[in-house]
């Protein structure tokens, strides 16, 4: 039963919460009280006065000298009055504010560095719900191949000792009335990490007004898309030049992570987690964890390429990979429980995660929370729904302009077929069906990367207005729309090679024609091999594409900058500070792309893997780069990114499920339909088991008309009587396609079911602990209550019931 807790059990305040009480005039998020709390003294404790504290948060913003009169001064000005309404805002909030200048004659650069005192960190410690440590245990962390390697006795080469292991907690929500309870209390300088002040700075941040607030002015998020800050972050921890007697944890991840020495070596993740935060950590796991099952993957499909001589052995790694993807979601799921249980974020999304601030600011009216109890700005759930039918709409319209760049390039591959074949060069000629199939190819690609561009800013613009209640159900709704619109803009051109190419093409006398345009047809051996070319197309070619753009474009833009800072300190002869070394680095963009791609790679490797076995194999290799690659932009060249929590990838793990199932439908039509492995079989079943003659079973006659008006005999693929009309063979074998599909669908899904149930999504050892904990921390809250009834004393180290550990967790 949840209740409120009284203001008498708090005997020992480091701030006033009783502005947080209802019905003191308070509105949910406000910034207002932290002032009072920054003025409060620290009780009674052991803690003495800490020196400056560090800073915690850098805003920029950059000024023009030499167009002091220009048509835009009006904008400047209001932006200069948006900014000092902000700071002094922050000020008011407690912050310490502090400003440096660089300039030149023509540029002048301001830093703004913000710094929070002990009392405002207590206090939204306390509101935000964050969870600090209660005790240190030893690291637990493990990894199935080390545990097996030692095991059998085989050195493991990829397994390395990290110096600086971070430990391992137990937690619980911080209380400010129970600071003596808290490991480490003692130190004001080092009781808040470095990633928990940064996440209450930006908290801040997010809430404070630069205006009026009904017009949504406020927060920095606004103030930098407006233009009136150039950038906002928090400070790495140190340049990443290591001194080898004092490594900071950014020197230590680029020593033992970010060098591409490291690619056969673990991922050092929970130094990852300390110095990121578990969100960015959570993807390293899962692109590792991904990049790990891709081994077996590749091998098969490698070793089922080089003795592909016959094309029955093609058709292998169709079961193979649907088991494949069944499997690895299901040890993802155990993965990913374990880790949200070590890095104590198992019930984050459910309970700890609180409202966007711009959800609050936005929303029209407040309801109480079911499971917090608390009072929260509430969006009503049916104009949410009409928001989202209203989105829907725009994300067809977009489908629709996809389907209509298909079907002109399908008309483009036709008339460039047509124009090519009619060269006078023997070899253009020969070849004008593949040549036309690989240009065609490129300029979908081309397609492809612009409207992604496109849809990707009006997606964020609709999921904005659709006002979802977290951070993390607007993700969902994001990544579920652009991933909608990505999986038809990548995949339509693959899925009409290799299920509708060929299949209204009509036969001899008699074709079928779009826009007066002859449909195309496959090649002789079949659209498999041209699909085979699409894909590697597609999917290499996006590969190299990324992977040139992610080394190229940040060094270029970091030289850019550089230089650019540079020739501002030109003759000053000093070294930057650490605040301007960071404004030199890229802002971080976040995860949604590095998802997106390895996503839409899994597409490519499963969906289509009949076609294309040696498609794992190029996932493989571009992994292998991505991981080094991603991590040495996250370490060297990005700004340190606000620490954002997590329990899982979120709606990224629904989208590779539903791939999953689409990827078994997928193979079953592609074997049925777009292969000779149905054909072969009942041709060997019904003739000759030698295949004696299958090649003439394939092809049927053209009517007698046209022979006779072309004076010649003409032979084509299909199963067709003279007459051009379907024979009974057509008809036999479509039975024979469909309920293969059935049968084939109905094994993998079982086969997949009966995994689920013997795979538990939990491991036990991680139920037992949670069960254990909950146990021990019951116990100990039980016996100090009654210790501390009998003797008529209250202590302020242990937490009352109300506050006790909501989840405990290493």
């Amino acid at each position: 039963m949840l209740r409120k807790r009284a203001r008498e059990e708090d005997n020992a305040v480091l701030i006033d919460m009783a502005s947080l009480e209802p019905g003191n005039g308070s509105s949910y998020g406000s910034t207002a009280h932290a002032a009072e709390a920054g003025k409060q003294q620290v009780a009674p404790s052991r803690v003495g006065s800490p020196a400056q504290p560090p800073i915690d948060f850098v805003l920029v913003w950059e000024e023009d000298l030499r167009n002091q009169e220009s048509p835009s001064q009006d904008k400047t000005d209001t932006h200069e009055i948006w900014r000092d309404t902000f700071l002094e805002n922050l000020r008011l909030a407690g912050l310490n504010v502090d400003q440096h200048d660089v300039q030149d004659k023509a540029t002048a650069v301001h830093y703004v560095l913000l710094r929070a005192p002990w009392a405002v960190l207590c206090y939204y410690a306390e509101d935000l719900r964050l969870k600090l440590p209660l005790q240190e245990f030893p690291n637990q962390a493990s990894n199935w191949s080390a545990t097996l390697l030692e095991w059998l006795g085989i050195p493991n080469i990829l397994l390395e000792q990290v110096p600086d292991m971070p430990p391992e907690y137990y937690s619980c929500q911080f209380k400010a009335s129970k600071l003596r309870w808290f490991l480490g209390s003692d130190n004001q300088d080092t009781f808040f990490t470095s990633t928990k002040r940064h996440q209450i700075l930006f908290e801040i941040l997010a809430k404070t007004q630069y205006g009026h607030e009904k017009k949504c002015f406020f927060g920095i998020d606004q103030l930098l898309a407006e233009g009136a800050f150039s950038a906002a972050f928090p400070l790495h921890d140190g340049p990443i030049s290591a001194v080898p007697e004092n490594s900071t944890q950014r020197q230590v991840l680029l020593q033992h992570w970010a060098r591409w020495s490291k690619w056969c070596k673990y991922q050092p993740l929970d130094h990852v987690r300390r110095y990121f935060g578990e969100k960015v950590a959570l993807y390293f796991a899962w692109l590792g964890f991904y990049t790990g099952w891709l081994l077996p993957a590749a091998v098969v499909g490698t070793v089922v390429f080089l003795v592909g001589c016959f094309l029955v052995f093609s058709d292998v790694p169709t079961l193979f990979m649907a088991l494949w993807a069944v499997l690895f979601l299901e040890y993802w799921k155990r993965k990913n429980a374990t880790l949200a249980y070590r890095w104590d974020c198992s019930d984050y999304e459910d309970i700890e995660e609180r409202p966007r601030p711009q959800f609050a600011a936005r929303a029209p009216m407040t309801a109480l929370n079911p499971i917090t109890g608390e009072d929260e700005p509430y969006f009503p759930e049916k104009r949410r729904v009409h928001r989202m039918l209203a989105g829907s709409v725009v994300l067809l319209m977009m489908v629709a302009v996809v389907i209509m760049c298909l079907v002109s390039i399908i008309l483009y591959r036709a008339i460039m077929a047509v124009v090519v074949s009619k060269s006078e060069n023997a070899f253009l000629s020969a070849w004008a069906p593949r040549i036309a199939s690989l240009t065609g190819s490129v300029v979908n690609l081309v397609f492809i990367v612009i409207l992604s561009k496109v849809y990707v800013v009006l997606a964020q613009v609709l999921t904005r207005w659709e006002m979802h209640r977290t951070q993390t159900a607007f993700e969902d709704a994001f990544t579920l729309k652009v991933f909608i619109f990505q999986f038809v803009n990548f995949y339509a051109s693959p899925v009409y090679i290799a299920f509708f190419k060929g299949r209204f093409v009509g036969y001899p006398g008699n074709y079928h024609t779009l826009f007066g345009v002859r449909n195309e047809e496959c090649a002789a051996g079949g659209c498999l091999i041209e699909l085979a070319q699409e894909l590697l197309v597609i999917m290499v070619g996006k590969q190299v594409i990324n992977n040139v753009q992610e080394v190229l474009v940040p060094k270029l833009r970091g030289c850019w900058q550089k230089w650019y800072s540079r020739k501002r300190k030109a003759g000053t002869g000093t070294h930057p500070a650490p605040w301007e070394a960071d404004y030199q680095l890229l802002p971080c963009e976040g995860l949604f792309h590095e998802y997106l791609e390895m996503v839409l790679q899994f597409g490519f490797v499963t969906i289509f893997v009949a076609a294309c076995p040696l498609a794992p194999l190029f996932a493989l290799l571009n992994n292998w780069v991505e991981i080094r690659l991603d991590a040495r932009k996250f370490v060297c060249e990005y700004r340190r990114p606000v620490a954002e929590r997590a329990q899982d990838i979120g709606i990224w793990f629904h989208i590779l499920a539903g791939l999953t199932h689409l990827a078994v439908i997928s193979n079953a039509f592609l074997l049925a339909f777009s292969s000779d492995f149905l054909p072969r079989a009942y041709y060997r079943w019904t003739r000759a088991p030698d295949l004696r003659g299958f090649l003439n079973f394939t092809l049927a006659r053209a009517p007698s008309a046209f022979a006779a008006a072309h004076n010649r005999t003409c032979r084509y693929r299909a199963f067709r009587d003279d007459d051009g009309h379907y024979s009974q063979t057509y008809w036999t074998l479509l039975a024979i396609r469909l309920a293969f599909v059935i049968v084939f669908e109905h094994v993998v899904f079982s086969i997949g079911r009966l995994l689920d149930l013997l795979v538990p999504d939990i491991p036990e050892s991680v139920e037992i602990k949670v069960k254990r904990e909950y146990y021990l921390a019951k116990q100990a809250l039980a016996e100090n209550e009654a210790l501390l009834g009998a003797s008529g004393v209250k202590d302020d180290r242990l937490p009352s019931s109300e506050s006790g550990p909501s989840s405990l967790g290493s």
